[in-house]
């Protein structure tokens, strides 16, 4: 705070009371002029940080939207790519079913040739005992 000094004319003429008052006076006067300019830059202040809040709630309104839109694009592209692996892996069981249904009728057919040619041998062995026992 700037201090004030009263010329010795003005203090002669106005006494001590009168330059103690004239300086309260002026005092006031410039703590008036601050208060009220502080009063106006806290208004325009808060006036502005208002003014970006919004800028910033709408930008984040219009960020949330965005995501939501990428969201849903990719749970939709998400969704697609699961059917078509999907689809591929019925595919491909239905593949390994197919060999395992030939390798399975391979191996029936391998068993029961091998079935004849033990029965074929078990009836030959007991024809051959046969023939050796009533002899």
């Amino acid at each position: 705070m700037p201090v004030i000094t009263v010329e010795k004319p003005l203090r002669d003429k106005l006494g001590d009371d009168g330059v103690t008052s004239l300086v309260n006076l002026i005092n006031q006067a410039l703590d008036e002029q601050k208060n009220n300019i502080i009063q106006f830059v806290e208004e325009k202040f808060e006036h502005r940080l208002s003014e970006e809040l919004a800028k910033i709630r709408v930008e984040m309104a219009e960020m949330k939207a965005e995501l939501r839109n990428e969201m849903a694009e990719m749970k939709a592209e998400l969704r697609n790519e699961m059917a078509e692996i999907k689809v591929e892996l019925k595919g491909e069981m239905s593949e390994m079913k197919s060999g395992l249904v030939a390798e399975i009728q391979s191996v029936r057919s391998e068993m029961i040739k091998w079935m004849f040619a033990f029965w074929v041998g078990q009836i030959a062995v007991l024809v051959g005992l046969l023939f050796a026992f009533f002899r």
